[in-house]
């Protein structure tokens, strides 16, 4: 069964834009159900009494003095399941996490849990509330009367602008211009309807509008009550946000360090529409909307939009972005060659470009991939533009793959091509034999290296025979050129080779693959090998651990099948996880496996290379891609995603027929290791128009966290056919935590413009959130089913025994890890926080219920110690006292860690050098 949440679901279809729309609803009050503390649940009518002093209920079996609670003894307002009652066994499958809240009240903190028919409903009480107890001390005044807002005025001001015959009225068609202008992802003919509409309600149809008519399109067209919401949670005043408001919000929510009040004027200076606000240092929902949707608050890391890895590691340590038969821009069998195709994939950092030599008519090479002799093009023009466009996009080596089909006099003319044109570019310094590794991206920068193979030291002619394992055979097969030099009784085919291409040959010799034990004997670090993709995907299965292992020194390519006559791609993760460094991918062929490529290689500043995990690079490490749990030595982390809304969604490409309604859901995908593949879908909203309410939180697992690719897509349920409507794919590492807006893509990868999804990111250690704390307290892992590292056991007795002594300060090191974890998430529950929480949110909302209450006893954190102590004097409620003791555990743990943590890591260390 659907079930759909909107914000126009309200009674009578009221849209909740405003406070006053929240405290008109709780005025008039609605049916909520109340939750006791043996689970039992119970429908009550809840109302807002006329003075605004207190919430009652009824019917009850208390007096109507006592079924009631005065705002002025609210604490705090919670929304989800976030107290021990709520939490409990019996009730947590009844209703979903956005339909419950709790209200915090008096001296001794108690909690009335309430669930309500839907978001919405929450939305409007909890916001209320919040308003209410905020306020509660100089009592509001009626909702929609007094001074006119900074939003009115600032609207009501672009108005008069827009009013040239300044009669105090304009056309209808410039007052949608105007709103289209002011909210530019917005549909033309929604912001008519909305005119008409209004226009009807109040009696005054005709083609122009008048200044209050126009205020009340704009603010229900134009307010998003998800940020609204956000707003009120931080404003220390109900319209907008002051500096300080916004530095809470962008240090407590945002995760932002280091902000400052000038930080914070800046944002409002550059955000804040109205002019009053701007000087004034306030910002208003307009303008937190614009900062919300802008590049400044994108979910991608701006760290990773320039270089920020170590360039400095080998060059086999790093995942490179690999062209397959680039110059293709339609399939492999009926593509045309065609050159623009090199300079899109040198354009989006490629860094791996596959060229194909063929013998031209004229007496000069050419270079094409599909069978019709018409298609080709001369090796020359090609080698031109990449001359041109090598260093475009990155300044890191550009890896040029030579597959040699062509005669030795014409090969003498590619070599010398190869030189003149690309001249100082070209790497050419043969390989220092003491070295053991090749040298690194920022050693070879702005060269270009070629792949190829090499003569053999023994023969000295002009040319000679080298084996041939390469691809591109499958098209000499088409070309019906296949068996010229085809091996009597099977084996590696001959082909030859010119002195001068082969002197071309430095860092990247091309090698055929024999088995694993004679590469690690006899393969030198400047020789590699390629693997078809058929036989890679062997290797991954069968033997996960040796592939890795191989690829700490040596490059290894990854090619496309030859049965991939569409250019399909393959799934480049299958062969990332064993650590091969360059998948070669079809970059015309859009979809899932190219977006996860392109997603993959925005990471460090969409150079082409990307640094490969530790756990893959070091000497004396063990990874098999294939585990099934968490990783040795790698933290393991909790992804919790929460799919708010959607922005301007386009229809899915082929829906003409069907009418403008989209019916969305957010499909979230983890792509990774085989452990951390998994995919979550959101529920349907339904009749929504272009935007879309989900509000839904999702949540992963991630053992890899610098291998896993977070995938947004956006899908039709409604449609028959391609219901594909959008997709962004993002690396694990540069998600940034808080609210952010997502910029969604087509499926080639272009941007969609105004599309957007709104989501929360928090990403926590597996402790600090695992499954296991489902269940409240009671379900924290005990020391009895800690998941100890172990070593693996080589079979040799002596390093076995040296292993062994390591055995205990990992037990240890677990212990230490485990206990502060755990007294972490024991806080924040007793704050009514998620385990996704951190310290800021916490402490916040302890001082919320300090600052609400006329009787608290005072609490002092004193910052000046190296272990800050929360102290309180005076009685103090039961909930205070426990959270006060969780606090002193989260603490001493802390402290045990802090203090053991170096004589651990030294025994540790020790074990491994004498290792």
């Amino acid at each position: 069964k659907k079930k759909t949440v909107s914000f126009s679901s309200m009674p009578n279809d009221r849209k909740i834009n405003s406070t006053a729309a929240c405290i008109s609803l709780m005025l008039e009050g609605c049916e909520l159900k109340k939750v006791r503390s043996n689970s039992r649940m119970y429908s009550r009518f809840f109302v807002l009494d006329a003075d605004m002093r207190s919430v009652r209920w009824e019917p009850s079996k208390k007096d109507s003095e006592k079924a009631k609670i005065e705002i002025k003894s609210v604490k705090e307002v919670r929304v989800g399941k976030k107290t021990p009652v709520l939490r409990s066994n019996g009730l947590s499958d009844q209703f979903p996490d956005e339909c419950a809240f709790s209200i915090i009240y008096g001296d001794n903190y108690e909690s009335l849990d309430l669930v309500a028919s839907s978001a919405d409903v929450v939305s409007a009480w909890v916001m209320g509330l919040r308003y209410l107890v905020s306020y509660g001390k100089h009592s509001p005044e009626a909702p929609g009367t007094g001074h006119p807002s900074l939003r009115t005025s600032w609207i009501s001001s672009v108005f008069d602008l827009a009013d040239l015959e300044k009669s105090g009225r304009i056309p209808v068609s410039r007052a949608v211009q105007l709103i289209k202008a002011l909210n530019p992802g917005m549909k033309t003919s929604t912001i008519e309807l909305k005119f008409k509409e209004l226009q009807k309600a109040s009696e005054r149809p005709g083609t122009e509008v008048a200044c209050d008519l126009f205020v009340e399109a704009y603010c229900e067209l134009c307010t998003r009550p998800e940020i609204f919401f956000l707003l009120v949670q931080f404003s220390s005043n109900k319209e907008y946000l002051g500096v300080k408001d916004l530095l809470m919000f962008l240090e407590v929510e945002q995760g932002m360090e280091g902000v400052t009040e000038e930080k914070c004027l800046e944002i409002v200076s550059k955000y804040e529409p109205s002019k009053e606000g701007r000087e004034k240092g306030y910002l208003a929902i307009d303008g937190f909307t614009r900062y919300l949707l802008s590049a400044d608050c994108s979910i991608f890391d701006p760290q990773h939009r320039k270089v920020c890895q170590d360039m400095a590691q080998p060059l086999s340590h790093y995942y490179i972005s690999s062209a397959h038969s680039a110059c293709l821009l339609e399939d492999n069998f009926w593509g045309r060659s065609d050159i623009s195709g090199y300079i899109s994939a040198l354009g989006l950092g490629c860094r791996s470009i596959e060229l194909v030599l063929w013998d031209g008519p004229e007496g000069e090479p050419v270079v094409y991939t599909s069978p019709s002799a018409a298609s080709c093009v001369p090796f020359r023009a090609v080698v031109g533009l990449i001359d041109q466009h090598a260093f475009t996009a990155s300044a890191y080596p550009l890896i040029l793959c030579l597959v040699v089909r062509c005669s030795a006099p014409q090969q003498r003319l590619a070599a010398q091509c190869l030189r003149k044109t690309l001249g100082e570019k070209l790497y050419l310094e043969p390989p220092n034999p003491v070295a053991s590794y090749l040298p690194s991206p920022e050693e070879l920068k702005g060269r270009i290296l070629i792949k190829g193979k090499k003569l053999p030291p023994t023969c000295e002619d002009s040319e000679g025979e080298v084996s041939d394992e390469e691809e591109g055979w499958e098209l000499a097969r088409r070309l019906g050129q296949e068996d010229r030099e085809a091996p009597e009784g099977g084996g590696l085919r001959r082909v030859r080779l010119s002195r001068e291409l082969s002197e071309l040959v430095s860092l990247c010799q091309a090698v055929p693959f024999q088995d694993f034990e004679s590469s690690r004997r006899g393969q030198r670090y400047w020789e590699m090998c390629s693997f078809s993709e058929v036989e890679a995907g062997r290797f991954t299965n069968e033997c996960p651990a040796e592939l890795v292992s191989y690829n700490k020194r040596f490059l290894s390519r990854v090619y496309p099948s030859p049965m991939r006559i569409d250019a399909s791609n393959m799934n480049p993760q299958d062969f990332w996880k064993c650590g091969c460094q360059m998948v070669a991918m079809n970059y015309q062929t859009p979809g899932l496996m190219m977006d996860l490529n392109a997603g993959w290689f925005r990471q460090n500043g969409a150079c082409g290379y990307v640094l490969r995990p530790a756990i893959m690079r070091e000497e004396v490490s063990y990874f098999s891609a294939n585990a099934k749990d968490s990783l040795p030595g790698v933290p393991a982390q909790l992804l919790h995603l929460k799919v708010i809304s959607g922005q301007n969604l386009p229809k899915p490409k082929g829906s003409g027929a069907k009418g403008e309604v989209v019916e969305p859901y957010v499909c979230a995908e983890i792509h990774g290791i085989p452990a951390d593949c998994a995919e979550h879908r959101t529920k349907t909203a339904l009749q929504s128009g272009d935007n879309p309410i989900f509000d839904e939180s999702l949540e992963f697992q991630i053992n890899l966290p610098e291998l896993a690719v977070l995938r947004f897509v956006v899908l039709d349920d409604d449609y028959i056919g391609d219901e594909f409507i959008a997709q962004y794919t993002i690396p694990f590492e540069c998600l940034q935590p808080g609210y952010r807006h997502v910029p969604l893509q087509s499926l080639a990868g272009e941007p969609l413009p105004h599309a957007t999804l709104f989501v929360h990111v928090a990403i926590t250690d597996r402790r600090g959130g695992g499954k296991g704390h489902r269940r409240g307290l009671a379900g924290r892992r005990g020391r009895r089913v800690r998941e100890y590292t172990s070593t693996k056991a080589t079979g040799i007795k002596a390093i076995d025994e040296v292993f062994r002594t390591a055995t205990q300060p990992l037990r240890e090191a677990t212990d230490l890890r485990e206990n502060v974890q755990n007294a972490l998430v024991s806080f924040k529950e007793l704050c009514g926080l998620t385990p996704a929480a951190n310290m800021k949110q916490c402490i916040l909302t302890v001082s919320t219920w300090l600052l609400h209450s006329d009787s608290a006893p005072s609490v002092t954190l004193n910052l000046a110690e190296q272990y800050p102590p929360m102290e309180a004097q005076g009685p103090i409620p039961d909930l205070l006292r426990k959270v006060l003791t969780a606090y002193e555990t989260m603490i001493q743990t802390s402290r045990t860690l802090i203090e053991s943590a170096d004589a651990v890591y030294g025994k540790l260390i020790q074990a491994q050098q004498a290792g």
